[in-house]
């Protein structure tokens, strides 16, 4: 992992109208429903995008042939207020195996009202 002074920090938010648990199980169950199709380092169309709701799963992409690309990692796994993920993505599109080369990212889920949620 980088360390703490070769760190870039980016901060985004977004407010979805939707209950904290539903709006992470959105996310960690249906993440394919809103990544785009046209983010796919396989050689296929993308058949489902996969996220395995544990610390240790991945987030991968099966192909329409059964192919597999797993780009990301879940490194803690707390719903439905926080998840974090390794990006195993390099600069050039292109899978990291190096795992001091991978970036971090995580996502909180703040309600802000019943119906409202920060992303």
């Amino acid at each position: 992992m980088n360390t703490p002074s070769s760190r870039t920090l980016v901060k985004h938010s977004i407010v979805v109208e939707a209950p904290i648990a539903r709006a992470f199980e959105v996310f960690t169950q249906d993440f394919g429903s809103f990544k785009p199709p046209s983010h796919n380092l396989l050689r296929v169309e993308i058949a489902e995008t996969v996220f395995e709701p544990r610390v240790g799963g991945y987030l991968y992409d099966r192909g329409a042939d059964g192919s597999e690309c797993r780009w990301a990692r879940v490194l803690a796994y707390d719903p439905p207020n926080r998840v974090v993920l390794t990006w195993n993505i390099s600069p050039r599109w292109q899978i990291e195996s190096d795992p001091e080369k991978v970036s971090e990212w995580e996502v909180r889920f703040t309600s802000e009202t019943p119906e409202r949620t920060r992303v």
